[in-house]
């Protein structure tokens, strides 16, 4: 007879197979901050997406990101979140340059460099290194 405090065998496999499944459900989703019309992040989504993952798609433009949210990107990539080779960047004055970086992203989002994706990690762009997270 067992205890009320006991767990039975079942119960516990039950457990472990809801946080497997859990586990496979976060690691088959990534999201992807960018912007619909940068073709990187088109390039970036489609090759995940044909990897089996499932990827939720944030456009900066439409959903902006909020003041946390820029900070913790800026806390992981620093100055290296700005796209410097931008059209929206050589469009700003020098005044406008001097700008903290959390200033100039709320303001003006599309100069994140592009794809900012988070998965099993977190990665800026689509080069190598994030194509071997993302794809491997």
């Amino acid at each position: 007879m067992r205890n009320k405090g006991d767990t039975s065998t079942h119960e516990r496999n039950l457990g472990q197979f809801a946080e497997k499944t859990r586990e496979i459900i976060v690691t088959n989703t990534v999201t992807l901050y960018g912007i619909k019309a940068c073709d990187t992040c088109r390039k970036a989504r489609k090759s995940i997406e044909k990897t089996g993952k499932s990827v939720n798609f944030v456009d900066i433009r439409e959903t902006p990101l909020t003041k946390d949210e820029w900070q913790r990107l800026l806390a992981e990539f620093g100055g290296d979140l700005l796209n410097r080779k931008s059209t929206t960047w050589r469009g700003l004055s020098e005044d406008e340059r001097e700008d903290a970086p959390l200033t100039l992203l709320q303001k003006h989002p599309t100069l994140m460099k592009r794809p900012v994706i988070e998965g099993q990690e977190l990665t800026l762009g689509w080069n190598a290194a994030a194509q071997a997270v993302h794809l491997g």
